[in-house]
């Protein structure tokens, strides 16, 4: 399905023109429209694009009167982080550049060549979860559903609120890259005794969607309800869909991001056996170092990341603060390898192209990117290198990667990174890569984020997201005028 672009000059961006005119989505027949000439988009003729096919233009009448002033805003957000559990402390946490990096206190993995992960510490569920499922849940399931309660705590969402929201109009949408893994593995465990001594929440709490249906339960949302699975690139495919069911008027609210919990031995023994870990145990704090010479593979991480992501006129009537607008993004596919980037770095390029264009802004609009940058030898220039493709000529642009500090979070990296680019957004501030001592020679150290953090008037800042199997994700956040 595609739209085409509303008629305003570059010198206006969108999100800050007067209202929009409407959207063609034509029903029974492609038909060509032309598009303003400073924000056309490329197409075969030069001067137009074929809009997609649908049958008869009365439906369509009625559904672009309905959608088309539709926007999307951030008006709560929620984390659970090894550098805090709310927005602000952890933001405030990665300005300082402080590292959350440190060594594995959950089990015993001395005989591990990696020992090392962002592990959260302390945590606690209390005031957030029932403590009879606080027991039985996994890890993955309790972050999510904390940092989904904190998201609606952090947007004003009081009980009196919400006991006046139209249930059926708001939704859940929070994924996993791996799921229950805790309980699952625990459940095979239990099988090599007898199958009687499995916990019998093992099916449904090893679910990756069962953390979104819980927090469904809990609330009474009877909207869309489900998770998106696409390994470290899930919050973002979830937040697209999440800010897609609000555009097409289906909802008005949705708590949507990424969550899990895979600091267990099954999950680091399997990373291992992927070599794709570092293994600099004696030095936690300095192991994950995007485009550093010295990077020699991720640390893992675990946490979840919220966003509540509500329709503009539901947000502005109820008085809701508005930290940014959401602008759009897009999914692309390597169709290359399970788990190393393409060479050319097609996909990538593609995606963030295409994320452009469905957000209707010019590249020379974006001047932050917060990267996925993992720390991998390969993976951190295949993505500096599409980017600087794209954004290279902006002067102004500057990039950094969160995983320097809290390690790779897997399928709730996307979210969690999602509020860091909205705190650069709010704050004026956009935080450090610690660790970047040695620069690869491939990349431009005027783009990339020194060790400290620096001042910068965020206009739009992209999230990239990437994942086994080639899942390629960008969104897109900027100020709300």
């Amino acid at each position: 399905m595609v739209a085409a672009a509303a008629a305003y000059s570059v010198a206006s961006p969108w999100w800050l023109a007067p209202a929009a005119e409407p959207r063609e989505e034509l029903l029974g027949r492609t038909r060509k429209v032309r598009l303003p000439s400073r924000r056309r988009r490329r197409s075969s003729s030069g001067n137009a694009m074929a809009v997609a096919v649908y049958p008869g233009e009365a439906i369509a009448e009625k559904r672009t009167s309905h959608t088309k002033e539709r926007r999307v805003v951030v008006t709560g957000m929620g984390v659970e982080t090894t550098l805090g559990n709310d927005p602000d402390t952890f933001y405030n946490n990665l300005l300082e550049g402080v590292s959350g990096i440190s060594e594995i206190e959950a089990f015993d993995c001395a005989a591990y060549p990696t020992r090392i992960a962002g592990e959260i510490k302390s945590f606690s569920t209390d005031g957030w979860v029932a403590p009879k499922l606080a027991k039985r849940m996994d890890k993955f399931m309790l972050y999510l559903l904390c940092a989904g309660k904190k998201a609606l705590a952090n947007g004003g969402m009081s009980e009196e609120v919400m006991s006046q929201l139209d249930k059926a109009k708001c939704g859940v949408l929070i994924g996993s890259a791996m799921g229950g893994m805790k309980v699952f593995s625990d459940s095979v465990e239990a099988l090599m005794v007898s199958y009687r001594k499995m916990n019998p929440f093992c099916v449904p709490f090893a679910s990756t969607n069962m953390g979104s249906a819980m927090l469904a339960m809990d609330l009474g949302w009877m909207g869309p309800n489900y998770s998106i699975s696409t390994a470290c690139a899930t919050s973002n495919y979830c937040i697209l869909n999440a800010a897609n069911h609000i555009i097409r008027g289906e909802v008005d609210v949705m708590l949507s991001g990424g969550s899990d919990a895979c600091i267990i031995p099954i999950g680091l023994g399997g990373f291992i056996a992927c070599r794709a870990l570092s293994q600099r145990n004696n030095e936690p704090a300095r192991a994950s170092r995007p485009w550093d010479t010295d990077r020699d593979g991720f640390v893992m991480g675990e946490g979840a990341g919220v966003l509540l992501l509500e329709e503009l006129e539901h947000a502005k009537q109820r008085g809701a603060t508005i930290y940014a607008e959401f602008l759009g993004g897009s999914f692309t596919s390597d169709a290359y390898h399970i788990t190393e980037p393409h060479p050319e770095g097609k996909g990538v390029t593609l995606c963030i192209e295409k994320a452009l264009s469905q957000a209707g802004i010019t590249k020379e609009d974006v001047n932050y990117v917060n990267a996925h940058a993992t720390s991998t030898p390969a993976g951190d220039l295949k993505e500096y290198q599409a980017l600087a493709r794209i954004f290279g000529q902006n002067p102004q642009l500057k990039v950094n990667s969160t995983k320097s500090m809290i390690g790779h979070l897997l399928g709730a990296s996307g979210a969690v990174e999602a509020v860091a680019a909205i705190q650069a957004i709010r704050t004026g501030w956009v935080h450090p890569n610690i660790n970047l001592e040695n620069p690869d020679k491939s990349v431009d150290v005027n783009i990339l984020v020194g060790q400290k953090k620096e001042r910068l008037d965020v206009k739009v800042a992209l999230s990239n997201s990437f994942g086994f199997g080639g899942h390629n994700s960008c969104i897109l956040f900027a100020p709300y005028h």
